[in-house]
C-alpha cells in the first residue's frame, strides 16, 4: 500500500479530539456502584456524589433515549423533560455511555460496575481471540460459556448477597440468555410483557425489602430508531409512551424510594448515501489486508491480516481519517477508549484498528451485514448524540 502516501487525503482526526467517557466519575459504570453503595453494600463506592442514599432504588432503563434526544423532544414527554435540570425544576444530569455506545457493552457497563476494558464485552461484534471468528455480544452468536467470557459478579449479586431485595423486571424474553446472565443476573427475575405490567410490578418489588434495588427495561423506542429514525413519528410516539411508563412508575414509588431514569446510547440519523454510507464491501481500498470486520457502523473493530496491521491503520486513516477517530488498538487503550485498564483477556478481543465516526457517517457492509446495513438510526462512537444518556431522579 505504499502508493497511497502520494494521494492527496485531507489530515486525518487528532485522537485527543475524541470526547472520553467519563469513566470513574460519571459513566454508567458509576451509577449501580453508586446506588449500591447507598444500600450498604460492601466493597462499592460511590463515584457520582450527588446521589444521594435511598433505601428504595430502581433504575429504569430506556433503550436508545439519548439525553440530546430528550432535550430537542422534550414536548413529547413533558413528565421526564420535568427532570431534565434546574431549569426545568429537575436535578437531571447527563452521563456518558462508554465506548462503544452499544447495547451490549452499555448494559454489561450498567450490571457489572465495571468498564468495557475489564468486562469484556467492548463491542457489537467482536473476534473471538479463541476461535478466531467474530462473536456477536447481543445475540451471543456463535456461544460461548458467558462466565469465561464475563467472569465478574454483576452488582445485582452482590447486593442480593448483602441482603438486599433485588430484582429484574423486564421481557420474558431475555430471562435466560448469556447477556442476562453475565450482566443482569441476581436476586428474582421476573417477565412481563406490557410496559404497564412491569411499571406494576417494578414498584411492587420495591416495596417488598427494607432495602431494595430494582431494575427494568424498555427497548422497543431504540428499535423505532434504528427502524424509522430519530424524531420519526414511530420514535416520537415511542417516547410518549415510556414517558408515561415512567410517570406511572413514579406515582407509585413506596416510601423512602429513589427512582433514576437512564439509557444505554443515544442515536444519529444517517442519510442513504454515499458520502455518508462507505460499504465495505465494496470499496477495495478499506478491504486490503482486513481479515475481519466487527463492531458495527460507527464504531469499527478492524481485524488486519497477520503483518498488514500497519498498512490498514495507513489507509483507514488516509481514506476516514476527517471524518472518523482511527486509532491502533494500542493508542485506543492509551487514549481510554475503553476505560482505565484493559483485561488481559480482552486485550485481543479489541480491533488491529478501530474507527469511530465523528460526523454523521456509517461503515456499512451490505453483503456482510444487509440488516444492519439498512438501518436509519445508528449508534456507537464518542459524539455526544450517541454518548450522552439522561440520569433522572425522582424521590418518594
Amino acid at each position: 500500500m505504499s502508493q497511497l502516501s502520494a494521494w492527496d487525503h485531507p489530515e486525518p482526526l487528532a485522537l485527543d479530539t475524541a470526547p472520553l467517557p467519563e469513566y470513574g466519575t460519571g459513566s454508567l459504570a458509576d451509577l449501580l456502584p453508586t446506588l449500591a453503595a447507598g444500600l450498604g453494600v460492601a466493597g462499592m463506592t460511590a463515584t457520582i456524589p450527588e446521589l444521594t442514599a435511598a433505601d428504595r432504588v430502581c433504575v429504569f432503563l430506556i433503550d436508545g433515549l439519548g439525553w440530546e434526544q430528550l432535550r430537542a423532544h422534550a414536548d413529547e414527554a413533558p413528565f421526564l423533560a420535568s427532570l431534565l435540570g434546574s431549569s426545568r425544576g429537575g436535578t437531571g444530569r447527563p452521563l456518558t455511555a462508554g465506548y462503544p455506545a452499544t447495547t451490549a457493552t452499555s448494559l454489561a457497563s450498567v450490571g457489572t460496575g465495571l468498564p468495557p476494558g475489564a468486562h469484556g464485552l467492548p463491542g457489537y461484534t467482536v473476534r473471538d481471540p479463541a476461535t478466531g471468528a467474530l462473536m456477536n455480544q447481543l445475540r451471543w452468536q456463535p456461544y460461548t460459556d458467558p462466565r469465561a467470557w464475563q467472569p465478574y459478579p454483576t452488582v445485582f449479586q452482590l447486593a442480593h448477597e448483602a441482603g438486599v431485595h433485588t430484582a429484574q423486571v423486564t421481557s420474558p424474553a431475555f430471562e435466560h440468555t448469556p447477556l442476562t446472565q453475565i450482566a443482569l443476573s441476581g436476586g428474582g427475575f421476573h417477565g412481563r410483557l406490557s410496559g404497564e405490567e412491569r411499571m406494576d410490578l417494578a414498584a411492587g418489588q420495591l416495596a417488598a425489602g427494607d432495602r431494595s434495588l430494582v431494575y427494568t427495561y424498555y427497548s422497543e423506542l431504540d428499535g423505532a430508531g434504528h427502524r424509522y429514525g430519530v424524531a420519526s413519528d414511530t420514535w416520537r410516539g415511542q417516547l410518549m409512551y415510556v414517558d408515561r411508563l415512567a410517570q406511572r412508575l413514579a406515582e407509585q414509588l413506596p416510601p423512602r424510594s429513589a427512582l433514576y431514569v437512564t439509557a444505554d446510547h443515544g442515536m444519529v440519523d444517517v442519510p442513504f448515501d454515499d458520502e455518508h454510507r462507505f460499504d465495505f464491501d465494496t470499496d477495495w481500498e478499506l478491504r486490503a489486508g482486513v481479515a475481519l470486520l466487527g463492531g458495527e457502523g460507527r464504531a469499527r473493530h478492524v481485524y488486519a491480516v497477520p503483518g498488514a496491521e500497519n498498512d490498514v491503520l495507513t489507509c483507514w486513516r488516509e481514506v476516514l481519517g476527517e471524518q472518523f477517530w482511527v486509532a491502533s488498538r494500542d493508542e485506543a487503550i492509551a487514549a481510554g477508549w475503553f476505560g482505565p485498564h484493559i483485561d488481559e483477556r480482552v486485550y485481543a478481543r479489541l480491533g488491529d484498528v478501530i474507527a469511530a465516526a465523528h460526523d454523521d457517517v456509517l461503515i456499512i457492509a451490505t453483503e456482510r451485514e444487509p440488516k444492519e446495513s439498512a438501518l436509519v438510526g445508528n449508534h456507537g462512537s464518542m459524539t455526544p448524540a450517541e454518548q450522552l444518556v439522561p440520569l433522572l431522579e425522582v424521590r418518594s
